[in-house]
């Protein structure tokens, strides 16, 4: 992502987050450090909550030619064999195999990739086009939603890397009393008290919606 883009959506993600502040409900120590405020509306989320409408919309097109370009179902037969043989696996090897999957397919930013400066992809549009790094994280999410890991345990957490001076995004999972990280930056899995350049901005689920502070 370019830096000129990165300034763009991050002054976009904090309007939005300081519009819905007033609503907070009581905030509680969680993400990297920072103090978090939960709330239920995702209406100030139409790029996450289009992207779920396209995904379930999706799951009802599995045909078509596997040369066209679009999701097909050579896309969806590579995704369910890759699921069905994640099924028998510990749920840590779960993490560990589902981070790897996803994190050997070419990046791609969205003003290359879509002509536009920001656009969150389903899985399949993922499988067809490659992404960038919300796009890992959405179909991370949604292959360990389909393997049976609980909505109300994982996140798609938007945070500001330090280094690179950029927005990321991340996917979080809690998993046996401690969160890991699923990151395409990143070949391993992390707790996020271990990265210390990242300062959380926002998390999504399709339950509802963290503020950071």
């Amino acid at each position: 992502m370019s830096l000129m883009v990165g300034m763009r959506r991050l002054a976009a993600i904090a309007a939005v987050v300081l519009a819905f502040a007033a609503a907070a409900s009581p905030s509680r120590a969680e993400m990297f450090g920072k103090q978090e405020t939960p709330y239920t509306d995702l209406r100030p989320f139409p790029k996450w909550t289009g992207v779920l409408d396209r995904y379930f919309r999706e799951l009802g097109q599995r045909e078509g030619n596997c040369a066209s370009p679009d999701f097909n179902r050579c896309h969806y037969k590579e995704w369910q064999a890759f699921i069905e043989k994640m099924r028998a696996e510990p749920r840590d090897r779960q993490l560990e195999h589902v981070n790897t999957f996803f994190n050997r397919r070419r990046y791609i930013v969205d003003p290359i990739n879509w002509g536009v400066a920001d656009y969150w992809e389903t899985p399949g549009q993922f499988f067809a086009k490659n992404g960038d790094c919300e796009d890992y994280a959405i179909a991370k999410y949604m292959t360990l939603r389909d393997l049976g890991w609980a909505v109300a345990d994982m996140r798609v957490v938007v945070v500001q890397d330090m280094n690179l001076n950029l927005v990321h995004a991340v996917l979080a999972v809690a998993d046996g009393g401690r969160t890991q990280i699923l990151d395409n930056q990143l070949a391993v899995l992390v707790e996020p008290r271990r990265i210390k350049h990242y300062r959380p901005i926002y998390a999504v689920n399709e339950e509802g919606w963290w503020r950071f502070h």
